[in-house]
């Protein structure tokens, strides 16, 4: 069986269907307020509970794990999921762990932000386009100007560095576009990147 998968229209797909699928987006899109809630709370939130911020981002990561094993031991899928996922991780399960690795790793607003928002708006907005027709070639080129956007507008209000933003912001379309049949895209437009984001911080020393 092959490891990729077809591209599919992801209404036909959803539970619920277009009501679903829109569910759906909106709870993508909502994604991006997770790094502001851990910048601008999570350090108060954190003493509040005389817990480090990194254990609890462990810890949420924790029970969505648990979490996720007893949905696929139960077999079930819920409003805005694709029915494949019954039994599969789900898109949410792996953008959960991929957002817990980018607070646990890269800490800082330079990284945080660009790696998050690049998932949080540049995924559906590459769904999107493809489910009204747009040939794959033009699918990367705009969502290479929106992500590369998100970088550079993160390199103005927090000092990313130029050459990172150069280099991870394409990364991340090019993550998003393998279909894999076990590994969602929501996973590997972000643990890619992030990769490439470790391999570079020894030259600049932010973290």
């Amino acid at each position: 069986m092959s490891e990729q998968v077809e591209l599919t229209n992801p209404v036909d797909l959803s539970v619920g269907g277009m009501s679903g699928h829109i569910f759906r987006r909106i709870f993508h899109l909502a994604m991006g307020i997770l790094p502001i809630l851990y910048f601008e709370l999570g350090p108060e939130v954190a003493e509040s509970v005389s817990m480090t911020l990194d254990e609890i981002v462990a810890a949420i990561v924790i029970v969505a794990v648990l979490g996720e094993s007893a949905r696929l031991k139960l077999g079930f899928t819920v409003f805005g999921q694709r029915e494949y996922e019954s039994k599969q991780v789900s898109a949410l399960a792996w953008g959960a762990l991929a957002i817990g690795m980018v607070f646990l790793i890269t800490p800082t607003e330079e990284y945080a932000y660009p790696l998050i928002f690049s998932l949080t708006f540049g995924d559906p907005f590459m769904g999107e386009l493809r489910r009204r027709g747009v040939d794959s070639k033009s699918v990367v080129y705009y969502a290479c100007v929106l992500v590369l956007g998100i970088w550079l507008t993160c390199w103005y209000l927090f000092d990313t560095p130029l050459l990172v933003c150069l280099i991870a912001a394409p990364i991340a379309v090019i993550s998003e576009t393998p279909r894999l049949r076990y590994i969602d895209d929501n996973a590997t437009m972000l643990l890619i990147p992030l990769a490439a984001v470790v391999i570079l911080e020894p030259f600049f020393a932010i973290m």
